[in-house]
C-alpha cells in the first residue's frame, strides 16, 4: 500500500525495517468503523486489546468469561499478519465489579490469581506473541505499590505470575509500568526489582515502558539510557502505550509539528539503543483514552496520536515513518 504521493504506508516502512509499529484497538470500532479496522490493518504491523483482555471485562460473573471482544482483535491480528501483545494478566485497577478481596483468605487469592492466568494465558498460547504479565506494580514513589494481590502474597506474587503464565504459554513475558520511561526515581525501582527477579530466576523476558508523555516530556537521551540499562540486564524494551499531549491550558505554538518532532526525536533515541516496538494507545484521536476520562480530558489535549479524527495523517504519522525509513538507510 503507498500513501501521500507514492509515499509507503508506515506499516510497510516498518515491516522492510523489521521493526514493530502497533496500536491499541478497541473491538466495538474494529467491528463498526470500516476506516478503523482499515486504518489499524494498513497502517500498523502489531495490535493490543486496549481493555478486552482486563480482568474486569473478561470476567462479568464470579464463574464467567466472555472472550468474545478479545477473540475478535487477536482474531484480527492473526489474519492481518500482526504481532499481538496481551494486556494484562494481573494489575491492581479494572478488577471484575463482583470481586471482593475479602471475600477470600489470603490462600484462595493465590489459587484465583493462578486460575485466570492459567485460564486466559493459556487460551491465547498460539496466538499472543508477548503478555503483560504484571501492569504497574510500583508506586509513583519507586516504593512497591499495595494491591489486593501484595497484601495476599507480597512481592512474590509477580514470580508467581510470571511462572504461571510461563506454564501455559511461549509468548514473551513483559513487566509493564508508566512513568518510568526515562531514568527517574521509580524507573530505578523497576529496574532493581526485575534485577531481584532475574536473581530468583522467574522467567521475565522484558519491560514494557508505558510513554503516556502528557504535559511532561521524558527527555529521549534519558529514555535511551533507560532502555540500554534494561537492555545490560538481558531484557527486551518495548514502547507499549505511547501518545503525546500538551496541557489544555498551556498549547504551544505550531502544537502538531512540536508533537511531530517529539514522536519523531522518541523514536529516534529508541531505534539507537534497540528498542525495536512502538505501540500507540489508540489508532486515532477520535478514540484516543484522554477523552473517556474527564479529568484527563479536561487536563489535556485530545490529540495525542498519529491519525486525526477523520483518520487523515498527522505531521506525527509522518515523523514516525520518516524516522524509521531513515534509520533503515543507514
Amino acid at each position: 500500500m503507498s500513501t501521500e504521493q507514492g509515499q509507503p504506508a508506515l506499516r510497510d516502512v516498518a515491516d522492510e525495517r523489521e521493526f514493530t509499529i502497533g496500536a491499541a484497538v478497541d473491538p466495538d470500532s474494529l467491528r463498526r468503523d470500516p476506516s478503523y479496522w482499515k486504518t489499524a490493518s494498513s497502517e500498523f504491523n502489531a495490535v493490543t486489546p486496549e481493555n478486552a483482555l482486563k480482568m474486569g471485562p473478561l470476567r462479568p460473573s464470579r464463574h464467567t468469561y466472555d472472550f468474545r471482544d478479545a477473540d475478535a482483535i487477536v482474531d484480527f491480528g492473526r489474519e492481518n499478519d500482526m504481532y499481538v501483545r496481551g494486556h494484562t494478566l494481573v494489575w491492581h485497577n479494572q478488577k471484575p465489579d463482583w470481586f471482593q478481596a475479602w471475600d477470600y483468605t489470603d490462600e484462595q487469592l493465590r489459587r484465583f490469581l493462578r486460575d485466570h492466568i492459567h485460564t486466559v494465558a493459556g487460551r491465547y498460547r498460539a496466538t499472543i506473541d508477548a503478555w503483560d504479565v504484571v501492569n504497574e506494580a510500583v508506586a509513583d514513589d519507586g516504593s512497591m505499590r499495595r494491591t489486593v494481590w501484595s497484601d495476599a502474597l507480597g512481592e512474590e506474587y509477580l514470580d508467581e505470575a510470571f511462572r504461571w503464565a510461563r506454564e501455559v504459554t511461549d509468548a514473551d513475558l513483559y513487566y509493564n509500568d508508566y512513568g518510568a520511561d526515562e531514568v527517574n526515581e521509580k524507573s530505578d525501582a523497576i529496574y532493581d526489582l526485575l534485577e531481584r527477579l532475574l536473581e530468583r530466576d522467574v522467567p521475565i523476558d522484558g519491560v514494557g515502558l508505558q510513554l503516556h508523555a502528557l504535559g511532561d516530556r521524558p527527555d529521549p537521551e534519558s529514555i535511551a539510557e533507560n532502555v540500554e540499562r534494561f537492555r545490560e540486564l538481558g531484557l527486551d524494551v518495548q514502547i507499549t502505550e505511547m501518545d503525546v499531549a500538551f496541557p489544555a491550558d498551556n498549547v504551544p505554538a505550531a502544537a502538531l509539528e512540536r508533537q511531530a518532532d517529539y514522536y519523531r526525536a522518541v523514536v529516534e533515541a529508541c531505534l539507537e539503543a534497540g528498542c525495536e516496538t512502538i505501540v500507540t494507545w489508540g489508532i486515532h484521536d477520535g478514540s484516543t483514552w484522554l477523552r473517556s476520562f474527564k479529568d484527563f480530558g479536561e487536563r489535556y489535549t485530545g490529540d495525542p496520536l498519529l491519525f486525526d479524527d477523520r483518520y487523515e495523517r498527522k505531521p506525527a504519522y509522518r515523523a514516525v515513518r520518516d524516522a524509521i525509513e531513515t534509520h533503515r538507510e543507514r
